[in-house]
């Protein structure tokens, strides 16, 4: 099978949704090295990474995307090193920084053409000059993402983003299609009029948390591009007017609609009803004005959404969540978390019902509080179901976890933060669902694991912090747990350097580790931790343990940033 075409190999290993399960493949064979090398597409680099970057451009010439957001250095040096290498970006992300690095930004301008989406989120300083720049240097966006710039907290910025800015921008990049501004509070509504009349190819706006940006102002900016596709806005004002809602059905190519935070009405869903708009994606989480009757008659006509969000509707119960059920047949992913009249019947409706569903999100919700008995009748396995998220549900216990379990025997991620009422029995759910990756049983005192006599092959995921357990629990998970990659135990009381060693003995494929607020845990064990396990990459260090900066240097030239 070795003497198999690269060509074989590489469809192959397109099934694995992660480049990290490449590293063993890339030793079996040059074969497989030269292959797996050239199906990385993407690099995340941080501080660590910076002395090898010439080594792993050479190593992956196939690179287009880089994530430079962990990055705390000099970024326009950075940036200048990226550009003096062959690589042909497609999609770079610098949220997180301080500000634009403009001279970093005009060295890679000037040697990649081929950039085509920059992500500028949640920097701390974000004005006018900044976009005329980004315009002048990258004329070819297509996505453009400059959301929530910090400097619009204070109350020392200067110039900040206004409606000058976003006219050029719109000016400047023609072929644009995603754009998102949100969290620019001094934009109004002649910048999105701008965005819709210049840029002929948008599809998608965001516009979260703009609260100069009116209802007629988005009515007569999407009037200009009817061919919009996604329009996503919050906190909208008081009622929906038929200006509005006019507009707003005329545009017969929208598949994602997302009105988070705001008031809307039944004439508005039942509007969208009648032009049976082929959506996709809706997202009414923590609407509030409009009534069961709204989305049930939205719902009726548009058949074909596959996300559906609509967290907090206070007015949904199990009966009218079954009913909406049988209209959702193509529905992939669901969220009525903080419906507290929901129970163990919404759940089993929902996987009896809908077929393609692949996650579930219940939290804060009466889910668990009837009881097992009560809802064997209405048992049914759905194989589909991948993620499932619980989190915040008091009422759950330990048999209505093993039900749920062995309703969604394929569950992939399961989220049990804050579930107090639980022990035992995540040991028979992990038992019954053997492909879990990931799992979260954080704020779970009462959780015990200390039955779980078997491999959980699958999960790398794994947080446990402000949990109860202890050494004898670690030592468990470490025996049993042998492909974790990461590991949340912060404050975990009862844990100390003992525990800690097992894990990091027998987790060999093990990445990062949370000790923080483990007082337990000696600061000695964290240099054993470093040279004993080559694969850690990031450990949050315990409180006892105070590094140098020639001890943080140390570890980072052996691949692992302590913190």
């Amino acid at each position: 099978m070795l003497h198999l075409p690269d060509e074989c190999w590489e469809l192959v290993f397109r099934f694995m949704n992660h480049h990290r399960y490449f590293d063993s493949l890339s030793l079996v064979s040059k074969q497989f090295l030269s292959i797996t090398n050239r199906l990385r597409f993407s690099l995340t680099i941080c501080d660590p990474t910076l002395p090898f970057l010439p080594r792993l451009f050479h190593r992956f010439p196939t690179l287009t995307s880089l994530d430079l957001t962990r990055f705390r250095g000099d970024l326009d040096a950075l940036l200048h090193q990226i550009s003096r290498s062959s690589l042909h970006l497609k999609s770079l992300n610098l949220s997180h920084h301080p500000t634009i690095p403009s001279n970093g930004l005009r060295s890679l301008a000037k040697k990649m053409k081929t950039l085509n989406s920059l992500s500028c989120s949640n920097m701390g300083s974000l004005k006018n000059a900044d976009l005329l720049l980004i315009a002048d240097f990258f004329p070819f966006l297509e996505e453009l993402d400059l959301s929530f710039p910090k400097d619009c907290n204070s109350n020392n910025f200067t110039d900040p983003v206004s409606d000058f800015g976003v006219k050029a921008l719109s000016l400047a990049l023609p072929k644009l299609r995603k754009v998102n501004l949100s969290g620019n509070y001094f934009i109004n509504n002649p910048s999105l009029f701008s965005l819709c009349k210049n840029c002929e190819f948008l599809q998608e706006i965001v516009i979260f948390e703009c609260h100069f940006i009116t209802q007629a102002g988005i009515a007569s900016a999407i009037r200009e591009r009817p061919s919009l596709s996604s329009l996503r806005v919050s906190n909208f004002g008081i009622g929906t007017k038929k200006d509005f809602i006019g507009s707003l059905v005329s545009l017969k190519s929208l598949t994602c609609l997302d009105f988070t935070c705001s008031s809307i009405s039944d004439e508005l869903l039942c509007s969208v009803a009648e032009e049976a708009l082929p959506l996709r994606k809706l997202v009414l989480q923590g609407c509030c004005n409009y009534s069961y009757a709204g989305i049930f008659c939205l719902l009726s006509k548009c058949q074909f959404v596959q996300h559906l969000d609509l967290q907090n509707a206070e007015f949904l119960n199990d009966q009218r969540v079954a009913e909406l059920s049988l209209l959702l047949g193509n529905l992939v992913s669901i969220n009525v978390g903080g419906c507290r009249m929901l129970t163990n019947s919404t759940f089993f409706a929902l996987a009896r019902n809908c077929p393609l569903l692949n996650e579930i999100q219940m939290e804060v919700t009466d889910i668990g509080k009837r009881g097992v008995k009560d809802s064997f009748m209405d048992f049914v396995v759905n194989p589909q179901v991948k993620s499932l998220h619980l989190a915040h549900n008091s009422w759950l216990r330990d048999e209505s976890i093993k039900m749920l379990a062995s309703v969604c025997p394929n569950l992939q991620l399961l989220d049990l933060s804050y579930c107090c009422g639980i022990s035992e029995g995540i040991v028979e759910v992990l038992r019954r669902c053997c492909k879990i990756r990931e799992l979260s049983l954080a704020f779970c005192k009462g959780v015990k694991l200390f039955g779980m006599n078997f491999e959980v092959p699958k999960l790398e995921v794994l947080n446990l912090s402000w949990s109860g357990i202890d050494d004898e629990a670690l030592y468990v998970i470490s025996k049993s747990c042998c492909g974790l990659v990461h590991l949340d135990l912060e404050n975990c009381s009862d844990v100390t350097a003992k525990g800690v060693r097992q894990v990091v003995k027998n987790c060999t494929q093990l990445r990062e580790i949370n000790l923080e607020s483990c007082y337990k845990v000696a600061g000695n064990v964290v240099a054993w931790m470093v040279f004993s396990r080559p694969s850690l990459r990031k450990i949050m260090a315990p409180p006892r343990f105070r590094p140098s900066d020639s001890q943080r240097e140390l570890f980072l030239r052996h691949g692992c940033l302590v913190c």
